[in-house]
Formats: structure tokens, sequence, C-alpha cells
């Protein structure tokens, strides 16, 4: 699939690591490290803008080394760019950690997926086709 992208960041494209990656990492676009404190949250820009075909969004997503190493997230995870957004495309971070975190120039904030979906129709009845699980909920389907 090919997607009209600007790049206006000092940073190269982002690109897959492998042959089989779902994301492409993306990198922070910014004249000055930013420290995120505990709890705190931040937007930060990539520098990047990009042209999706409809009927297709970008999936803004943790990555999994900075949450697990530094307890760094993206707070909407995962973020949905949609289609007809034509703006700087920026990540979401949030501190979940108790630890002061620096974001530097050029730091892998983020990971991008490209995904197809669907709009729904709706189509209003009176009731429902009855399933085995019904009107179970959280944890309604047992632990094991």
């Amino acid at each position: 699939m090919k997607i009209k992208i600007i790049n206006k960041s000092k940073h190269e494209l982002p690109r897959y690591a492998s042959l089989a990656s779902a994301g492409m990492d993306l990198r922070a676009n910014i004249n000055a490290p930013v420290v995120l404190r505990f709890l705190e949250r931040t937007i930060v820009p990539t520098g990047l803008y990009m042209e999706l075909p409809q009927g297709y969004e970008a999936q803004i997503r943790p990555r999994s080394g900075l949450a697990a190493k530094n307890g760094i997230s993206v707070l909407n995870s995962p973020g949905t760019i949609d289609a007809d957004y034509r703006g700087e495309i920026k990540v979401i971070l949030v501190n979940l950690s108790a630890e002061d975190f620096t974001i530097n120039d050029g730091e892998r904030i983020g990971q991008m997926v490209i995904a197809r979906h669907e709009q729904a129709e709706w189509i209003e009845v009176q009731d429902l086709m009855e399933t085995e699980r019904g009107e179970g909920g959280f944890g309604s389907t047992g632990t094991k």
C-alpha cells in the first residue's frame, strides 16, 4: 500500500524494523528535551503529515520497550488517526512510573499500525439473538 506523507521533521520516515513488523516507530520531533514526571502527560509532535486512503486508519500504540523499562505509554491507546485528518501526527504520552522520564529529540516514542476498518450501519430492532453467554459481562466466562 502506498501512502502520501510529508516529512517536516529532522528525522527519517517511519519504517518497519523487520519483514513481519506490524508497526513503524514514530520519533519525537522537538527542539528541547521534555521531562515527563510521575502521572504527567504530554503531546509529542512527530513532524509527519499523511493522507490515508478512505477505509483505513493509523493506530498509535505504545512501544513495548518504553512501557516495560520506563512505564511510558500512549494515553489513549490505541490512538486513532482518521483518513480525513491532515494535521501533524502527535503522540499523547503518559508516565506511569515513579521516576521522571526525559524525552529527547529523535526518541522513538510510539509505533504506528495502518489498519483497515469498516463503518457500521445501525439497524434498530426490539430483540437480539440469544447466546449461551447472554448478558454475562466482565469475568463472566470464567478464569480458565
